[in-house]
């Protein structure tokens, strides 16, 4: 996430426009329609007969939570090692102003192109139109679309086997009021809702943040100057925002979190989010944007400082994965400057996260941040596919980018990637071969059943070359790679 001191209107970080909030009572109905919601959200329908008779308040959330619980548990296991993750959006998304919308009229085409989650933008109302300075958490108003738009999208993604996974900014939150001094530290809570208040004061945010002059504990994590950093050492704080992420589970359909910014509070708390809502079972990814080595304007060949931070965070954490910036730097790098032979690191493994910990490493080719029209650290655009080619025979649990597929024409290609790998049953947890890392070539073999050829070099050795007598067929290839498959597994 980059968001910059730009986007605010008022300061580092303005309050909510009146608007933006939706003050008032409950909608009409809502205690009947949440375990409605429920059953509609795993294709059930409310027979004629059926009662909405609303229960006593003091019941109610736990009925409603029961009942969710009861249907979620039927829904059918997805295994974190067989995701396929999509980011369900671009920077300037928003601008669409009914991104919901448009995102459930594609939903045919994601299951047709194997999507098992999609990471949608963050749902809340926010000084910034993406999303990533949220202020009323409950407010599911948003550039994006309204509260009633995203239900629906998110009934319809499961309904079709989609996990909707959302991208929660729980690192700083921007206040609502000025204290007297003129800062922006006081919080509202303008949405009726069940579970703790959030109208916080100054005791939640950092008493180290350099703006915003907080009175809590000294910050977890890294500081992020554009908004009130939250104090995470806070129970009340935390139990704050269990509360919000259990409501946009049980009553908004999530299925899954992706961690914006998560190196901003400790890893124990990432944990205790995804334990203490939808559990340890289920594919949730955090974004920490490691920093590489660099030499004189180049980036080195050694990246083990940024894999072992990577892999710190996630011994600590332990559930969710982490996007693979490693990866992703080397992989972009090596494409650039045919230097293939940055793909295989001194022990004969990836270079990235994926040849630590390939489970928990998230690979992508670009994001909103690094690509879009933000272009911070884009992959080269004459070599994407090149980049698909890799995430999607390799280890690591796969993300691929909605612009990538629906904008830039590449759907085909990239399903039929993520084909290969479905077939060929490669997993985040496969076993890789490296079998040639050179300049102007890779080989590598994952899984026994695909092999993957990088660079320009078009005579492989005769050894390295996959023969139709040893059962291998050419599956797809494309500018400066090619991918082979088991004959079986292809169906031939």
């Amino acid at each position: 996430m980059f968001v910059s001191l730009a986007h605010s209107q008022a300061g580092p970080c303005r309050p909510a426009r009146l608007s933006e909030r939706r003050p008032g009572a409950l909608q009409q109905g809502r205690r009947c329609q949440k375990i409605q919601l429920v059953r509609t959200f795993v294709g059930e329908k409310t027979g004629a007969g059926a009662t909405t008779e609303a229960m006593p308040e003091g019941q109610e959330r736990e009925a409603a939570a029961a009942a969710q619980g009861a249907a979620l548990s039927r829904l059918p296991r997805i295994p974190v090692e067989e995701t396929i993750c999509m980011e369900g959006f671009g920077w300037e998304s928003h601008k669409n102003g009914h991104w919901w919308r448009h995102v459930e009229s594609k939903i045919a085409q994601l299951k047709e192109a194997g999507i098992t989650h999609l990471w949608l933008p963050p749902p809340s109302q926010s000084v910034s139109p993406q999303g990533y300075l949220p202020g009323q958490l409950y407010n599911l108003k948003s550039a994006y679309g309204n509260k009633e738009e995203l239900i629906e999208l998110n009934r319809k993604l499961l309904e079709a086997g989609i996990r909707p996974v959302a991208d929660v900014v729980i690192n700083h939150r921007c206040a609502d009021h000025q204290d007297e001094n003129g800062v922006w530290n006081r919080y509202g809570d303008d949405i009726t809702h069940n579970g703790k208040p959030i109208n916080w004061a100054q005791w939640a945010i950092t008493s180290d943040d350099p703006v915003f002059h907080g009175t809590g504990n000294k910050d977890s994590g890294d500081d992020y100057a554009a908004a009130p950093d939250l104090d995470h050492h806070n129970q009340e704080l935390r139990d704050g925002l269990v509360d919000w992420l259990n409501w946009l589970h049980y009553d908004i359909g999530f299925q899954g979190w992706r961690f914006d910014f998560v190196r901003g509070y400790a890893p124990k708390y990432c944990r205790e989010y995804m334990e203490r809502t939808i559990g340890s079972d289920v594919f949730y990814v955090g974004e920490d944007f490691v920093d590489l080595e660099w030499q004189d304007g180049n980036l080195g060949y050694n990246q083990d400082r940024a894999r072992q931070k990577l892999v710190d965070f996630i011994k600590e954490a332990k559930h969710t994965t982490l996007f693979d910036f490693p990866t992703k730097g080397i992989l972009q790098e090596a494409v650039k400057h045919t230097q293939y032979d940055r793909l295989r690191d001194r022990d004969g493994k990836a270079p990235g996260l994926i040849g630590w910990w390939p489970a928990r490493a998230c690979t992508f080719v670009d994001n909103h941040d690094t690509g879009s029209t933000q272009q911070h650290w884009p992959f080269p655009k004459s070599h994407v596919m090149l980049g698909y080619a890799y995430i999607l025979t390799h280890p690591g649990v796969p993300c691929l980018f909605w612009e990538h597929h629906f904008d830039w024409g590449l759907a085909d290609e990239i399903n039929k990637l993520v084909s290969i790998r479905k077939v060929a049953g490669l997993r985040a947890d496969s076993k890789l071969e490296i079998l040639a890392a050179e300049h102007d070539m890779y080989v590598a073999r994952c899984g026994s059943n695909v092999t993957l050829k990088l660079g320009p070099r078009f005579d492989m050795p005769p050894n390295l070359v996959p023969k139709e007598q040893d059962g291998w067929a050419l599956a797809a290839s494309g500018k400066d790679w090619a991918v082979w498959a088991k004959k079986e597994k292809l169906g031939q």
